[in-house]
């Protein structure tokens, strides 16, 4: 039988290996910067065009590389970081495996110039397909500056896999803030399509969070410290009254590295019990340093997953040293033993004098006695959402509802508002009324439902929506007075590089580290746009597809936003219209995120639940 095993090709086996190492640009990116960082530069400028794909720059004044450095770099497994077994235990640098630019120049035009300190003249190398096409002596500074064009040139089935230009920005983003976070000590760059997004000047850990994130963040942020002989933990933590519904500022890093670990964040969640929501997230910027032999780093190709020897015993000192930093700077309820205990009255009051209160009692009250003029009565308005034209209560001054103030009055005890036995109009489906406030219970000639009327509200408005964004139809109403929202400098960013906020219909500037709306899409007019814009806000980091998958994504945002809340009471009229809109809906059986809409029941079925 002949052989039929045989060694792949380099090129070949480097395309392979990029296929785990750089998954996207935004790989490219962190790798060059790493690299930059062990050739100790004291300062890094990122240059990106196209979101990556026309060309990824890193400019460093490190030590540079020698002529045969030059090239060799470029061979797989070629490293100056290791060079026993053992080494592989007490890592201090951020690459060492050797794969990251032989994985680059498989799948890029590579250009790079390089000149040691000692030497008067550098060296270029160009270098497509693992292929070197020519090294020959340049002039440039000390340093090195790396340039990679036209990625997945030669594998187009990679490059058609890549996202939308807003959505690769994003991560290529997301991996400068990882790295430049982390090294205050560095002076970096970040330069967009002719755009300078970042300009970070050297400084210290505080002050590169609050360049990174804005300086809205310094009166946020509570120091965190603790030292033992397992771990030192440095950093920050958000105040919880800043808990946001995005987990989009939390950061963690181990020896100068990022990773990602639910662990540990479970025990940073932990610690704010009883202080934030559960449905919320708190930011945090947590440094961890261990002796390296204590983790491993080479769990996954992008490292960005480590194993801890002792991440239960870190898990507990993480969780109480935050516990501690938030009871320390007294974000936590607190009482003050020493305040003093006379009472602190009003100034105008201080000098007039004290007059023992009275208690009034009415002798001819019978709490057993109910009069006809005793009752006040509510008025309600009829709103719109903009979409599914459910109306909202509106108390007026002076006219509350107290009958349902405290909740269920008494006659709706039954759970089941009894609303009409006629049939619905145009259709032989009769609204028998509402349970719990939640459910919608129908009856036709054969059997009955229930209809989950949250559900049914977000089918309806998904196709709504997603009907008038299709065409480019939602309407916009100006505000009288411009509102400002205060966002993280990443969070502006995000939203410069995405249309989702214009698509929405929302009109707005940006301005330092504020959002100024001077539109709103007409059916956020009655609703909590900032929640809405901090869910779409979400959605654009969350979001994973193309354009057609972008207006669904904002469609499904709106409808979860406006839907009709469960325990909400409708009106007869409320249900039969939502009853109406859900079953000429094109999947009324589903929501748009795939639960289901109406149970179905048999009257062989009910009757069997009577024994």
């Amino acid at each position: 039988m002949a052989d039929i095993i045989k060694l792949l090709p380099d090129s070949i086996a480097n395309q392979i290996a990029a296929g785990e190492v750089i998954q996207r640009p935004a790989s490219v990116v962190k790798e060059l910067m790493e690299n930059a960082i062990d050739a100790e530069a004291t300062k890094i400028n990122l240059i990106i065009k196209d979101a990556g794909r026309t060309l990824i720059r890193v400019i460093d004044n490190g030590k540079g590389m020698s002529e045969n450095d030059s090239r060799l770099c470029f061979e797989r497994h070629a490293t100056s970081k290791i060079r026993t077994a053992e080494d592989l235990f007490q890592l201090h640098t951020k690459g060492f495996r050797g794969e990251a630019l032989a994985s680059i120049a498989s799948i890029a035009h590579v250009s790079m110039s390089t000149k040691t300190e000692d030497k008067d003249i550098g060296v270029e190398v160009l270098i497509e397909g693992s292929e070197v096409q020519s090294s020959e002596p340049t002039t440039c500074a000390k340093g090195c500056s790396i340039s990679v064009k036209n990625l997945f040139y030669n594998v187009p089935a990679r490059r058609n896999f890549l996202k939308s230009e807003s959505i690769e920005n994003k991560h290529i983003l997301t991996e400068f803030f990882r790295v430049a976070m982390v090294h205050p000590e560095i002076e970096f760059t970040y330069e967009n399509n002719g755009k300078s997004l970042y300009s970070l000047p050297k400084s210290n850990l505080k002050q590169r969070i609050l360049g990174l994130m804005g300086k809205s963040f310094d009166s946020k942020l509570v120091p965190v410290h603790e030292e033992t002989d397992i771990v030192k933990i440095t950093g920050f933590i958000g105040k919880p009254e800043f808990a946001r519904k995005t987990r989009g500022d939390q950061y963690l890093f181990v020896n100068d590295r990022y990773f990602r670990d639910n662990y540990f964040n479970h025990a940073i969640v932990a610690a704010y019990d009883g202080l934030i929501d559960s449905k919320l997230f708190p930011s945090y910027f947590i440094f961890l340093e261990v002796d390296p032999a204590q983790i491993d780093v080479n769990v996954h190709p992008t490292k960005t997953e480590i194993k801890f020897s002792e991440d239960k015993f870190i898990y507990s000192i993480l969780r109480s040293t935050i516990k501690n930093s938030i009871g320390k700077f007294n974000i936590a309820p607190t009482i003050d033993f020493n305040r003093e205990v006379s009472f602190d009255l009003p100034s105008d009051q201080k000098h007039k004098p004290v007059v023992q209160p009275e208690i009034k009692v009415n002798p001819d009250y019978n709490p057993f006695k109910t009069s006809a003029g005793s009752s006040v009565s509510s008025s309600k308005s009829q709103t719109t959402t903009g979409f599914g034209n459910i109306s909202q209560s509106a108390v007026k001054p002076n006219q509350v509802d107290w009958e349902n103030f405290f909740g269920q009055s008494e006659k709706e005890t039954n759970e089941l508002v009894d609303t009409s036995s006629e049939l619905h109009e145009g259709t032989n489906i009769r609204v028998i009324g509402q349970l719990f406030h939640s459910f919608i219970l129908i009856q036709n000639e054969k059997d009955f439902q229930i209809i989950d009327q949250s559900r049914a509200h977000e089918r309806i408005l998904f196709e709504e929506v997603l009907g008038k964004l299709q065409n480019s139809s939602i309407e916009t109403q100006n505000l009288i007075f411009p509102s400002e929202l205060e966002l993280s400098k990443s969070d502006l960013s995000l939203i410069a590089q995405s249309d989702m906020l214009e698509k929405s219909g929302f009109i707005y500037e940006m301005e330092d580290e504020k959002l100024l709306l001077s539109g709103i899409p007409v059916y956020a007019v009655n609703q909590d746009f900032e929640s809405l814009i901090d869910d779409l806000l979400d959605e654009i980091k969350h979001e994973q597809g193309g354009q057609d998958n972008v207006i669904n994504t904002i469609a499904l945002t709106l409808a979860k936003n406006l839907k009709i809340k469960k325990g909400k009471k409708l009106e007869k009229a409320e249900m039969e219209k939502l009853v109406d809109d859900l079953f000429a809906s094109t999947t009324p059986l589903y929501s748009p995120r795939g639960k289901q809409t109406i149970v179905n029941f048999t009257p062989d079925q009910l009757s069997g639940l009577f024994h």
